[in-house]
């Protein structure tokens, strides 16, 4: 597999929104373009908040550039009082494209968040997945992700 993970960009955008759309991720309810624009500007607001993506680079290279987009995910640096100071990651929005899946992106792309989490200093990377994705909870078992404690939600 030759791909290319690098942070996202405002013309990325109809291809992740796309990705989004899927059936198990948001159902074809995504954002407009104008408001995912808006969205990834405040993303660059944060100091360690980013978008990622993935790209077919095989396709890409005989243009000289990334190929099309063929997953994502989102990664967020939290710096911490506790834990004398040490920050976490959390990855969030991961997601393949269906042409794509069980070729190894989604295990490329938590890699690459594990990777840039290290590089952050993190103590732990955390994700949280939708209960009734039991093919995705045994993809991130594979990967050594553990279950760990209770995620709570609150609708508001």
């Amino acid at each position: 597999m030759n791909l290319l993970i690098r942070e996202a960009n405002e013309d990325d955008l109809p291809a992740v929104l796309a990705l989004y759309a899927q059936p198990g991720m948001d159902e074809g309810q995504v954002l407009t373009l104008n408001e995912a624009k808006a969205v990834l500007a405040q993303f660059r607001q944060y100091p360690s908040y980013r978008l990622w993506v993935a790209c077919d680079a095989a396709s890409g290279a005989a243009r000289s550039k990334a190929g099309p987009v063929v997953g994502t995910y989102a990664l967020l640096v939290m710096h911490n009082l506790a834990h004398q100071g040490t920050p976490s990651a959390i990855v969030e929005d991961v997601v393949v494209s269906a042409q794509w899946q069980g070729q190894g992106v989604g295990q490329h792309m938590m890699r690459h968040a594990q990777q840039q989490a290290r590089l952050a200093g993190c103590y732990k990377l955390m994700l949280s997945s939708n209960q009734k994705r039991e093919r995705a909870h045994a993809f991130y078992e594979s990967l050594g992700f553990q279950r760990h404690g209770f995620s709570f939600v609150i609708g508001i």
